[in-house]
């Protein structure tokens, strides 16, 4: 696992209440997640996400996964919990608006000091958010408790691919990304374990560099306007935001970052 000791919960909730967060759902989305809805319906598939459960999200941002996970699986309930006030507030408007008010609840919370009770929920759900979270291990045994014996831990996040970033990438990538740590695969399947988890999918969608190339190409071929808007047509920060794009896709395309895909069911 790497570390940015310089980026907190924060500098996450600046970017999710400010400019970043308006760019990232501007290029991916409501859902704002690597896949939009076929990444959400493969997740939903490959868990077993069913009918009538009843689930949490951690990092829920607006509530797009769950309002997915209403709509499309006809989950009975979600709970979401996010640390961006901001976010929480959209994400009530916008589930007020399309009917759910009754079925999804959110809360203001750092995930890690979430206060749900334990062994009650019959799932937790992440998707591509997990990385803006310090304390994975926290997080993880947060997951592991608050879902029941037999329960799901199933989430997507960005990961650290095969080929392993040097000192100098992983400090460019968490610091433009505003990631406090970053996980291997190897990383989220041990502390899975280590909670009492039973891995049952730990896999590469595949989906990381294709996704870089899309979105760059709506920012260069369509959005740009959009895009210098939102940052106050400043096109030096448009440039440098490009770049970084660029690096990142360069690094997914030499295997140094991913998507990964997790399914876990808690044994004990």
């Amino acid at each position: 696992m790497k570390f940015l000791k310089s980026v907190s919960l924060k500098d996450v909730q600046t970017v999710y209440g400010g400019f970043e967060g308006r760019l990232w759902e501007l290029v991916m989305g409501e859902q704002i997640h690597f896949g939009g809805f076929e990444s959400s319906m493969e997740l939903a598939t490959k868990a077993g996400v069913k009918e009538g459960m009843r689930g949490v999200d951690f990092c829920c941002c607006t509530g797009a996964g769950m309002r997915f996970l209403i709509r499309f699986i006809k989950v009975a309930n979600m709970t979401g919990v996010d640390a961006t006030a901001e976010m929480i507030n959209l994400g009530k408007k916008r589930t007020q608006d399309e009917g759910f008010a009754d079925k999804i609840e959110f809360i203001l919370s750092d995930v890690c000091k979430n206060l749900l009770p334990s062994e009650e929920f019959d799932f937790v759900w992440g998707e591509d958010a997990w990385c803006y979270v310090e304390d994975k291990s926290k997080l993880i045994s947060e997951a592991a408790r608050i879902v029941k014996r037999g329960g799901i831990i199933c989430f997507t996040d960005w990961i650290e691919g095969k080929n392993k970033l040097s000192n100098i990438e992983t400090e460019r990538f968490l610091k433009f990304m505003k990631f406090p740590s970053y996980c291997t695969m190897e990383d989220y399947c041990l502390l899975l374990k280590k909670n009492g988890c039973e891995i049952m999918l730990a896999e590469d969608t595949k989906r990381f560099a294709p996704c870089c190339d899309l979105y760059i190409d709506m920012l260069t071929k369509q959005l740009t306007y959009d895009a210098l808007k939102i940052i106050g047509y400043d096109m030096g920060l448009m440039q440098f935001l490009g770049g970084e794009m660029d690096f990142m896709r360069g690094l997914a395309k030499t295997g140094k970052i991913a998507q990964g895909l997790f399914v876990a069911v808690k044994k004990n």
